[in-house]
């Protein structure tokens, strides 16, 4: 299937630079960083269908670690595009936040409105059950109004730019989130968006799963740094989000993926310099889980790769979540994944309902994350 491509232009105060994105699925990508971790863009190397956009990076003036610019005059503006944008401190200080008022709504208290007069305008480019009804629910139960607006109802970038839509329903709301295909389009929108901008879910990351997880460890296990991590499966948009909060809190990150299928090779390397966390990319999931205190799973063949399937459950023969694996895990893991899950398929579901599986719980603690990055971005 022949890539379509297209150019953009990101602009900062300083810099103008070029931006070369694919918007289908040609390719194979891994992702480069530049500078740090103070920005990134894409090769291309062709052998497997492609999955991420190539994007370029600049940070949020207000973004303790720099990935997306905006320029002097959106300095007090706060985005949620990406962990590593903030620092270790910030991101504990949200999960803090999300502990507190996830206590409140269960005790019952309903007093707590911060969000009372605000409204959220909510963008699906792409269908949703939890990144939905987590938002919306979470929004109105601390006082404010959600408005959903499906993939027929603005198709960003067709009907109307990118530019003209974050224009416009800044002037309308107090906050914006969109879940997206290309990552292009998170940046775009943050670039020419008035008000906060999060990031419900890209080609290239899904933070706010990553909280709602790393909430759910400290429930259960306790503690968020040091711990160890396992990720079994696809090195995709999760598999980054977990890079990412790693070169910013200390942690033992593992991905076991078929050869072929690893996470961007530079996302991995600047995780690595950055000197926070151990990161290891194996093709042996029997030996990487020993020790884990988290096994994680994910779908195979994500929304958009579903021709590719049987291809991939082929080529996946040996990394499923199985009874045995989790033995070789220890009685101390947790088995997590970030739904929907393929049964039978990448986890079976003997350990998806075992006593061990806190999956529940995490999808639970998308709303109770979100409303602490509601709040920070809103600077409640």
């Amino acid at each position: 299937m022949a890539a379509i491509c297209s150019h953009s232009i990101v602009r900062s105060e300083k810099s103008s630079i070029p931006t070369h994105f694919y918007s289908s699925r040609g390719i194979r990508r891994s992702v480069k960083f530049s500078g740090g971790l103070s920005g990134f863009s894409v090769a291309s190397p062709a052998r497997f269908p492609a999955r991420f956009p190539s994007i370029t990076c600049q940070t949020s003036a207000t973004s303790p670690s720099p990935v997306v610019s905006k320029g002097v005059l959106k300095a007090e503006k706060k985005d949620f595009l990406h962990l590593s944008d903030f620092d270790k401190s910030t991101l504990m200080k949200i999960l803090d936040r999300a502990i507190e008022v996830k206590a409140q709504l269960k005790s019952g208290d309903r007093t707590f409105l911060p969000f009372e007069g605000k409204t959220m305008a909510m963008i699906f480019a792409k269908p949703s059950m939890r990144t939905r009804v987590s938002f919306e629910t979470g929004f109105f139960l601390l006082g404010g109004h959600a408005i959903y607006l499906g993939p027929d109802t603005i198709q960003m970038g067709k009907r109307e730019e990118t530019r003209d839509i974050a224009r416009v329903l800044s002037r309308y709301n107090d906050v914006i989130m969109a879940r997206v295909f290309g990552h292009q389009d998170i940046l775009d929108l943050a670039k020419y968006a008035t008000v906060p901008v999060i990031n419900g879910l890209t080609d290239y990351n899904h933070p706010c799963q990553v909280m709602a997880d790393a909430l759910t460890m400290i429930e259960h296990i306790g503690k968020l740094e040091g711990t160890k991590v396992v990720y079994v499966g696809d090195g995709n948009n999760m598999v980054h989000s977990w890079l990412l909060l790693a070169s910013v809190v200390p942690l033992h990150f593992v991905c076991a993926c078929p050869k072929g299928f690893e996470p961007d090779k530079n996302t991995v390397e600047k995780a690595r310099q950055a000197g926070i966390s151990k990161i290891e990319i194996s093709h042996d999931p029997k030996e990487a889980v020993k020790g884990a205190d988290v096994v994680y799973s994910d779908v195979w063949a994500s929304m958009g790769q579903k021709e590719e399937a049987e291809y991939r459950r082929k080529a996946f023969q040996g990394f499923q979540v199985n009874e045995e694996l989790m033995n070789l895990a220890g009685s101390k893991a947790y088995f997590m994944h970030c739904l929907p899950a393929e049964r039978g398929v990448e986890v079976t579901d003997g350990v998806i309902e075992a006593p061990n599986s806190i999956v529940f719980p995490q999808a639970e603690n998308r709303m109770h994350a979100q409303n602490a990055i509601m709040l920070h971005v809103l600077g409640l």
